[in-house]
Protein backbone atom coordinates (compact mmCIF):
# COMPACT_ATOMS: atom_id res chain seq x y z
CA UNK A 1 0.00 0.00 0.00
CA UNK A 2 1.61 3.27 -0.65
CA UNK A 3 1.83 5.95 1.73
CA UNK A 4 -1.22 8.50 1.76
CA UNK A 5 -0.56 12.52 0.59
CA UNK A 6 -1.37 15.28 1.84
CA UNK A 7 -4.55 15.88 0.71
CA UNK A 8 -6.17 12.56 1.72
CA UNK A 9 -4.56 13.17 5.26
CA UNK A 10 -6.48 16.61 5.06
CA UNK A 11 -9.72 14.86 4.57
CA UNK A 12 -9.36 11.74 6.42
CA UNK A 13 -8.93 13.41 9.33
CA UNK A 14 -11.93 16.59 8.72
CA UNK A 15 -14.05 13.53 8.19
CA UNK A 16 -12.79 11.96 11.73
CA UNK A 17 -13.74 15.40 13.51
CA UNK A 18 -16.56 16.11 11.61
CA UNK A 19 -18.49 13.13 11.76
CA UNK A 20 -17.47 12.31 15.60
CA UNK A 21 -18.62 15.77 16.09
CA UNK A 22 -22.02 15.16 14.12
CA UNK A 23 -22.99 11.91 15.44
CA UNK A 24 -22.25 12.78 19.27
CA UNK A 25 -24.66 16.30 18.44
CA UNK A 26 -27.37 13.80 16.90
CA UNK A 27 -26.81 10.92 19.68
CA UNK A 28 -27.09 12.60 22.60
CA UNK A 29 -25.46 10.12 24.21
CA UNK A 30 -23.81 10.78 27.61
CA UNK A 31 -22.10 7.01 28.71
CA UNK A 32 -18.37 6.36 27.94
CA UNK A 33 -19.39 3.64 26.22
CA UNK A 34 -21.58 5.51 23.89
CA UNK A 35 -18.95 7.60 23.54
CA UNK A 36 -16.06 5.23 22.60
CA UNK A 37 -18.62 3.56 19.88
CA UNK A 38 -19.26 7.18 18.41
CA UNK A 39 -15.02 7.97 18.54
CA UNK A 40 -15.00 4.55 16.85
CA UNK A 41 -17.26 5.16 14.22
CA UNK A 42 -16.16 8.28 13.04
CA UNK A 43 -12.04 6.99 13.10
CA UNK A 44 -13.52 4.06 10.83
CA UNK A 45 -15.30 6.55 8.85
CA UNK A 46 -12.32 8.78 8.08
CA UNK A 47 -9.84 6.07 7.27
CA UNK A 48 -12.36 4.84 4.94
CA UNK A 49 -12.32 8.50 3.47
CA UNK A 50 -8.78 8.42 3.07
CA UNK A 51 -7.98 4.81 1.65
CA UNK A 52 -11.13 5.16 -1.22
CA UNK A 53 -9.65 8.44 -1.78
CA UNK A 54 -8.20 8.27 -5.66
CA UNK A 55 -4.19 9.51 -5.90
CA UNK A 56 -3.08 12.93 -7.21
CA UNK A 57 -1.24 12.07 -10.72
CA UNK A 58 0.81 14.29 -12.27
CA UNK A 59 -1.60 16.16 -14.92
CA UNK A 60 1.13 16.57 -17.22
CA UNK A 61 1.95 13.12 -17.68
CA UNK A 62 -0.51 11.23 -16.79
CA UNK A 63 0.03 8.17 -14.49
CA UNK A 64 1.53 5.65 -17.05
CA UNK A 65 4.32 7.40 -19.91
CA UNK A 66 2.59 6.36 -22.75
CA UNK A 67 5.56 5.05 -25.47
CA UNK A 68 4.98 6.81 -28.94
CA UNK A 69 2.55 4.86 -31.42
CA UNK A 70 5.35 3.04 -34.09
CA UNK A 71 6.47 4.64 -37.37
CA UNK A 72 6.64 8.28 -35.77
CA UNK A 73 10.05 8.24 -35.10
CA UNK A 74 11.68 11.80 -33.94
CA UNK A 75 15.61 12.23 -34.07
CA UNK A 76 16.49 13.58 -30.70
CA UNK A 77 19.24 16.15 -31.16
CA UNK A 78 21.32 16.66 -27.88
CA UNK A 79 21.40 20.26 -26.52
CA UNK A 80 24.21 22.34 -25.22
CA UNK A 81 23.61 23.26 -21.59
CA UNK A 82 24.41 26.59 -20.14
CA UNK A 83 25.08 27.14 -16.75
CA UNK A 84 26.36 30.03 -14.15
CA UNK A 85 29.67 27.62 -13.41
CA UNK A 86 33.36 28.84 -13.92
CA UNK A 87 33.46 28.58 -17.44
CA UNK A 88 31.04 31.26 -18.28
CA UNK A 89 32.61 33.67 -17.04
CA UNK A 90 34.11 36.86 -19.40
CA UNK A 91 37.20 37.80 -18.73
CA UNK A 92 39.51 37.60 -15.69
Amino acid sequence: MQRPNAAQLAYGSATVVFATVALLLLSRTTTPLGIAVICAAGLLLGILVAVTMPARTNPVKGPVAVPPPPGSETIRVPVARVGAGADTRIGS
